[in-house]
């Protein structure tokens, strides 16, 4: 069968930009932390100070500070060992329109589901500032962190959870075109 163009499969296009840009993501911000100070270039260092500062993230704040969210510091692993060799195996898979990793495909959107979820619903329940919160230091975020927080986590929720069922759906047409095919060649 030969290979249709990236261009004529829009989920598989929107995928492919979504494992691209999450290389990126992951360098530059998520693994951040994991690396020796001195290795880490000033602007990037910069830009992860700026978005913490604006945004407050209190995942991100937690990773390059001295808070412990050990919870979201095995979520970072699981990105590092699992996740992050993925986005390559992937993106390739579905630039060469390969179906070969749509089971790799298929556990990474329901891990990454898994994990994102936790993190929108942390943002979702740290409070908003008030005179009780700040008193006790509790982590607080304005209604304009909030929203800014949720524009950058949810599509990281969205794009696996719409990934995890449409591989299913793909590994289930693939398994009856199997079954189907088999049965026929029983039936000669």
């Amino acid at each position: 069968m030969a290979r249709k163009p990236l261009t004529s499969r829009p989920l598989d296009l929107v995928y492919f930009a979504f494992f691209v840009t999450h290389i990126f993501a992951s360098l530059f911000m998520d693994f951040q932390p994991l690396y020796p100070s001195a290795l880490v270039p000033g602007p990037v260092r910069q830009f992860a100070e700026w978005y913490i500062k604006t945004s407050g993230d209190p995942l991100m704040k937690a990773m390059f500070g001295s808070e412990s969210l050990v919870w979201f510091k095995s979520f970072i692993f699981l990105e590092v060992t699992f996740q992050f060799p993925t986005f390559f195996i992937a993106a390739r898979s579905l630039w060469n329109d390969s179906k070969n990793n749509c089971v790799l495909m298929l556990v990474y959107a329901a891990s990454t589901t898994t994990t994102v979820w936790p993190c929108v619903t942390t943002i979702l329940a740290t409070p908003g500032p008030s005179a009780a919160a700040l008193a006790a230091g509790v982590t607080t975020l304005t209604f304009e962190q909030r929203t800014m927080l949720l524009s950058s986590y949810v599509p990281f929720l969205l794009v696996p959870l719409v990934m995890t069922v449409d591989m299913a759906l793909r590994l289930q047409r693939l398994s009856s075109e199997a079954i189907a095919t088999r049965e026929a060649m029983k039936a000669k």
